[in-house]
């Protein structure tokens, strides 16, 4: 079995979340998850899981259709660090994508099992050189650290 795909009896866990920066120069998409239990809602980069087979590339550009609608060019890895404790990837890994087609609209989850849990409500292009442009996620200690990490990649500060 590829390292990067560990499947638990529902097919819904993966050791690797692949994610796009959706850029346009240092704008970057969010899309806004929203809890259907709690209500409770966050902002984060689009993407999931590879289905086994699905390159790495391949999974970057399926996920950001199905939750942006936008058909991207998948360029470089710009960040690979761990997912912070308990949650249910290992690993993040982020891809620089650039918006080749469609119009950024919230998509939709098609694992059965995530979409009975949230839904994706919203999309935001957020501007990363702007002053005080983290405030949106600042007390999202999933979000927040890899904003910061590709604003420092890019050199948008």
């Amino acid at each position: 079995m590829d390292e990067n795909v560990a499947e638990l009896t529902d097919g819904a866990y993966r050791k690797t979340r692949y994610q796009g920066a959706i850029l346009k120069g240092c704008t970057i998409l969010l899309i806004r998850h929203q809890d259907h239990e709690s209500g409770r809602s966050y902002w984060l980069l689009p993407g999931g899981g590879r289905i086994p087979g699905e390159s790495p590339e391949s999974c970057v550009a399926r996920e950001m259709l199905e939750e942006t609608g936008l058909q991207v060019q998948v360029a470089e890895l710009v960040l690979d660090f761990p997912s912070p404790s308990g949650d249910l990837y290992e690993r993040l890994k982020t891809y620089r994508c650039i918006p080749v087609g469609g119009e950024a609209a919230p998509g939709f989850e098609p694992e059965p099992g995530a979409a009975s849990r949230y839904a994706i409500a919203e999309v935001r292009w957020l501007d990363l050189s702007e002053e005080g442009a983290l405030e949106l996620v600042a007390d999202d200690a999933f979000t927040c650290p890899q904003l910061q990490a590709i604003r420092d990649h890019l050199g948008c500060v």
